[in-house]
């Protein structure tokens, strides 16, 4: 016998019995099934991830050898978005929006005369807003640097502008780790 569960009262329980060929599924969403056949690889397979399916995962296999128990924890993580706008008083503000965890923001040039906001979201996801003043400066640009797990971006606003909604340029992007916007992320759980 193989058992899945979600650590709560409630949550999700994946099961099948060797002995009669019989599956279970009690309070699980169609998102949550076996990765292959229970039989085979008793692989959980959670596709779409989403916030709400953050926690500790059980899972139990009985057999003529004994019972064994593993514990697995899922975090989920979700890239925050990313802006960066100036306004008329020359206050360029770099937001990255609703990340998991939180995102972290400098400049370039370095400067110590930026203030940051942040606001903690109900679903775990964090909004942080840094803003810089260049009144009296000579710099071409000023370049935004956003720091996260899941993405590493790079946004640059030129100054000899006016207008006061400049576009950004994205200057470059990389994945640090395997996860897709949206909290689209296929996660697999083996047991063996």
């Amino acid at each position: 016998m193989v058992t899945w569960k979600m650590k709560c009262s409630t949550c999700c329980f994946l099961a099948y019995r060797s002995d009669q060929n019989e599956t279970r599924k009690l309070n699980c969403s169609e998102r949550m099934m076996w990765k292959y056949s229970p039989v085979s690889n008793p692989a959980l397979r959670i596709y779409p991830v989403n916030l709400g399916d953050e926690g500790n995962y059980s899972c139990e296999i009985v057999n003529d050898a004994g019972n064994f128990i593993f514990f697995s924890s899922l975090t989920v993580i979700v890239p925050p978005t990313v802006t960066l706008t100036c306004d008329k008083s020359k206050v360029a503000a770099c937001q990255a929006s609703a990340g998991k965890p939180a995102a972290d923001i400098s400049w370039i040039p370095a400067s110590n005369h930026s203030t940051k906001d942040e606001v903690h979201h109900p679903n775990g996801t964090v909004t942080r807003v840094s803003y810089i003043g260049w009144v009296n400066s000579t710099l071409p640009s000023v370049t935004c640097l956003v720091t996260h797990p899941a993405t590493n971006q790079t946004l640059s606003l030129d100054l000899s502008y006016t207008s006061p909604r400049l576009p950004y340029l994205l200057i470059g992007g990389s994945a640090s780790v395997a996860v897709v916007g949206g909290v689209t992320l296929c996660l697999i759980f083996r047991c063996k």
